[in-house]
């Protein structure tokens, strides 16, 4: 496609767009006014009843709104807090009226359609105004009667239809032009309406902080217990053994310097393997190959030691804050590790990119799907550290395959240099 054409493809598909939210907004007007009408019938005890089921109804419409201008628009709305529940009828209609989410639901279901609506429908009003003149007025205007008018234009000869024509391919020129710009108001309205007040999304995200400073330390407090735990079974016992085979050597190197040489030759061997593991347990809390090389070479080496046929494709302006660095590092790990022992599949594809402050990461597999992100503690530790950093992890698992878990995570670039690497282990 052309750059000329990709300019008119462009407006054409957002007149298209209005067009179709406009409709829509038709049937938002019919669920506020079904929402109106339980309302109504508050004081008669029907509406307890229906209230339930018509804050549903609504929350489905808004859910779908939302999701329809973040594709369309490019506005994204927040998701609203879940509906109330309560044990009985009466209990869930006290509650969803107490619920703001559920007002502002119906303040968009009552507002939407007489604002964002009818601003939406401006352009493919004029789109098919202007395609009347320019296609109906040049050949028919005899037809039409004497009273017969376009706009401003007394179409009674071929000249004034020809002008009409050319009217009418303004018009369509014009809505062209404003469906864009229409198209994007019609986001920041409808962002307006559904989305939270500043204040609400502030105590949101307090509460998010709250939940996030918990799970980081929690996870610390694990982590601090494990590298003890590793410590003292490992390394710890190792050394203990040490001192007491060095005493046996001591006392037999004037009886016995034979075998006290043998001693030695343990302690020296039993010394090499406290030393590796303590070089493995250092590695494990920080890679030095992360720390030297960067995310890209260190998600590269857990491709070479992975069993399965793994590729990364790394695209990384410059180094990322250590501990960001260090939390994808490790969350990539835990999915590559869960796709060798859950998945069945042979390929795996890690890709890393960084979109202004945030990097994302996705890990795809072939295998046979169906991950439940709700069950196992893998997935579970992952999300727990991600959200530590104000990160998510979303995961795509249709039975049968294949699956992809993207995680984001907020960041910032320490260094202007670009680091790109792409490798196939």
């Amino acid at each position: 496609m052309t750059d000329r054409q990709k300019r008119f493809a462009g407006p054409l598909v957002a007149l298209g767009r209005c067009h179709v939210l406009s409709l829509a907004t038709l049937v938002t007007a019919v669920r506020g006014l079904a929402a109106l009408g339980a309302l109504m019938l508050l004081p008669v005890g029907l509406g307890l009843l229906l209230m339930p089921s018509t804050a549903r109804m609504l929350r489905r419409g808004s859910d779908l709104e939302r999701d329809r201008t973040a594709r369309w628009t490019g506005t994204v709305i927040d998701d609203p807090e879940p509906l109330p529940t309560a044990p009985t009828a009466n209990g869930r209609a006290v509650a969803v009226l107490g619920s703001t989410a559920f007002w502002r639901d119906l303040a968009w279901a009552g507002l939407g359609p007489w604002s964002a609506g009818l601003l939406v429908a401006v352009p493919p009003t004029l789109a098919g105004y202007g395609a009347f003149g320019a296609l109906v007025q040049p050949f028919l205007w005899p037809l039409l009667g004497p009273d017969n008018w376009y706009a401003f234009v007394p179409v009674d000869s071929t000249g004034t239809a020809l002008a009409a024509a050319a009217l009418g391919v303004a018009f369509f020129a014009l809505a062209l032009w404003l469906s864009v710009p229409v198209l994007v108001r019609y986001g920041t309205w409808t962002g307006r309406l559904l989305g939270d007040p500043y204040a609400a999304r502030l105590e949101r995200r307090i509460g998010q902080l709250t939940d996030s400073r918990a799970d980081a330390l929690d996870t610390q407090a694990a982590e601090l217990r494990r590298i003890e735990r590793d410590l003292h079974d490992g390394a710890q016992a190792r050394l203990v053994a040490l001192g007491l085979s060095i005493d046996r050597a001591e006392r037999l190197v004037d009886s016995d310097p034979e075998a006290a040489r043998l001693l030695l030759g343990e302690v020296r061997a039993g010394s090499q393997r406290a030393l590796q593991e303590l070089r493995d347990l250092v590695h494990g809390i920080l890679p030095p190959v992360l720390a030297d090389r960067g995310l890209p070479d260190a998600v590269r080496s857990l491709a070479l030691d992975a069993f399965l046929d793994v590729e990364v494709d790394a695209e990384l302006p410059g180094r990322l804050p250590a501990a960001v660095e260090g939390a994808a590092y490790f969350a990539i790990a835990e999915l590559l590790a869960n796709a060798g022992k859950h998945s069945g599949g042979r390929t795996v594809l890690i890709r890393l990119r960084r979109t202004g402050d945030l990097l994302r990461a996705t890990v795809t597999d072939d295998g046979r799907g169906g991950a439940d992100p709700d069950r196992g503690s893998g997935l579970a530790g992952v999300r727990r550290r991600l959200a530590a950093f104000d990160g998510t992890l979303a995961l795509v698992s249709p039975p049968g395959g294949p699956t992809t878990a993207t995680l984001e995570l907020p960041c910032a670039s320490s260094s202007p240099k670009t680091s790109s690497s792409s490798a196939t282990a």
